[in-house]
């Protein structure tokens, strides 16, 4: 089943509160928290406290969107168990995480073998509680393209471990579409905007390629999200336009 929902930093300068009420106004089913403001990793009673009103909302937590990268632990002075802790207290499903903070093309064996590892270990933490990792499909991350998050989620080849999908700037339709399909048994969730010339647009121009992106999700097993991120101008009236868009694609 494919639901509905926004990642919260789409609007950093708003509360949860506002956020919450903008959501429900939209009609979408839930919220991705993120780590970095609205949700702070290791602060429990704010996680409590907004997983409460997101509730009361009849919103659901879709997942807590962490910064938690890979490797990085020491120099973000971010232990892993901060993050658990604030997904716990969110009862998030999901905690996303990143895939380290090197390109694929440039990371060594070394790296490689690190982020194989630190997978290995998180995902294990995560699992006793009944919560999946799943890593961002970013940019300058060992999951910036489809090839490198594949060997990536096979190599780490753990039970609890799934990525995210973004559209790529530089693929077309039909590219993305064959990087879905490729990394099809670990998709979690899916973050959506539209991009022309790397310049945001409403996302009611792009709806015929979200059609297809749509319908290939829907080939896929499983539950998962499909929520917007990055709005022309940061504004509350252009997400829910494209909230309105997306419930006309998804139905």
């Amino acid at each position: 089943m494919i639901k509905t929902g926004l990642v919260s930093v789409t609007f950093r300068n708003l509360s949860p509160e506002e956020i919450i009420e903008l959501v429900k106004k939209a009609g979408l089913d839930g919220i991705e928290w993120g780590g970095d403001i609205h949700v702070p990793h290791g602060k429990v009673e704010i996680a409590k406290d907004v997983a409460k009103k997101t509730r009361e909302a009849g919103l659901n937590v879709a997942s807590y969107g962490s910064y938690y990268s890979l490797g990085c632990e020491k120099e973000k002075n971010l232990p892993f168990e901060k993050v658990l802790e604030s997904a716990l207290a969110l009862e998030a499903p999901v905690i996303r995480v990143w895939a380290g903070r090197v390109a694929s093309e440039k990371a060594d064996e070394a790296y490689w073998d690190m982020a194989i590892e630190e997978s290995g270990r998180i995902a294990d933490m995560a699992m006793k509680h009944g919560i999946k990792i799943a890593y961002e499909y970013h940019p300058n991350t060992l999951t910036d393209t489809c090839e490198s998050a594949y060997k990536l989620l096979k190599e780490v080849g753990h039970s609890n471990v799934f990525t995210y999908w973004q559209r790529p700037f530089e693929l077309n339709t039909e590219e993305c579409i064959e990087s879905i399909v490729k990394i099809s048994p670990w998709l979690t969730n899916i973050n959506a905007y539209y991009y022309e010339n790397r310049v945001r647009m409403p996302l009611s121009k792009g709806l015929n390629e979200w059609k297809e992106f749509i319908e290939t999700f829907r080939k896929i097993d499983g539950d998962r999200y499909v929520m917007i991120e990055f709005v022309v101008d940061n504004s509350p009236e252009q997400f829910l336009e494209d909230a309105k868009a997306l419930k006309e694609v998804v139905g």
